[in-house]
């Protein structure tokens, strides 16, 4: 085994299947090296709802503009979700392609008067817009990451656009290792091309790579490429009452509870 390569036991589940079957991939897969961790971004390592809700109630104060209770967290929640239907149109090929940057501003445009919002000038809008690019990390990001680059290499696979993804990263102070974005083959994920990404520009094989998200549906495509999975919970990704989405039993390689878990089931 390489170097600072750790092997990754499977699941209890998939062990069962892969013993029952008796065949030869399941036995070549029993134990993995997994040479890099490609991670989600938006949810799994930083905290977009409360970090967007802080911005929004700052401009609203700066430009004298009253606010209800709550306002700001619903602002958040009706950006985000504009997110997958804004991106769909371009997956439909209804729209050319555009960066994650330039939907956002799309979709907070149709939302300013909705929310009170709309004597905000230019310069008011294109500051709230870089609202995504200052996200604030999880509590356990930070450390979680920085224990798992000990051991190996890690990379953002986020529809994030470049240059978001490099601010959010100095912002943040999170170590990764080179950032990698949907903009790169210019297609959102789940688009096949995105996680065929990982593999083929860090020159490993599908499987020495593991995905690592809160969603389920992302490490689902991933897995369909080859990659291994790890899910991780984030209960509080969409507010105390969101409750998070919760993994599916024995579906995925791993799973934990922050960066922090995923670090000691990495290492044992």
């Amino acid at each position: 085994m390489r170097p600072g390569v750790k092997q990754v036991h499977l699941t209890r589940a998939v062990r069962a299947v892969c013993q029952s079957n008796q065949s030869a991939a399941c036995a070549r897969h029993a134990c993995v090296e997994v040479r890099a961790l490609a991670f989600d971004v938006f949810g799994t390592v930083v905290d977009w709802r409360g970090s967007v809700a802080a911005e929004v109630t700052a401009v609203a104060v700066r430009n004298g503009i009253a606010t209800e209770a709550g306002m700001a967290e619903a602002f958040a929640d009706a950006w985000r979700g504009r997110y997958g239907p804004s991106m769909d149109r371009v997956r439909r090929g209804e729209i050319g392609w555009r960066a994650l940057d330039d939907l956002h501003r799309s979709s907070l445009e149709e939302l300013l008067d909705q929310f009170g919002l709309g004597r905000l000038g230019p310069e008011e809008r294109n500051e709230l817009t870089l609202a995504w690019h200052r996200l604030r990390p999880w509590p356990d990001a930070v450390e979680g990451l920085t224990r798992l680059r000990r051991r190996h290499v890690l990379c953002t696979l986020s529809n994030g656009n470049v240059a978001l993804l490099v601010d959010l990263a100095r912002f943040g102070g999170l170590l990764f290792d080179c950032i990698l974005s949907a903009e790169l083959c210019r297609a959102y994920k789940p688009d096949p091309r995105t996680y065929r990404l990982v593999p083929s520009l860090l020159r490993v094989r599908p499987d020495e790579v593991m995905m690592v998200a809160a969603h389920a549906a992302d490490l689902r495509a991933a897995a369909a490429e080859g990659l291994r999975t790890a899910f991780v919970h984030r209960p509080l990704e969409w507010g105390s009452g969101g409750g998070g989405e919760p993994a599916p039993h024995g579906e995925f390689d791993v799973v934990g509870e922050d960066f922090l878990d995923l670090a000691e089931h990495l290492a044992g």
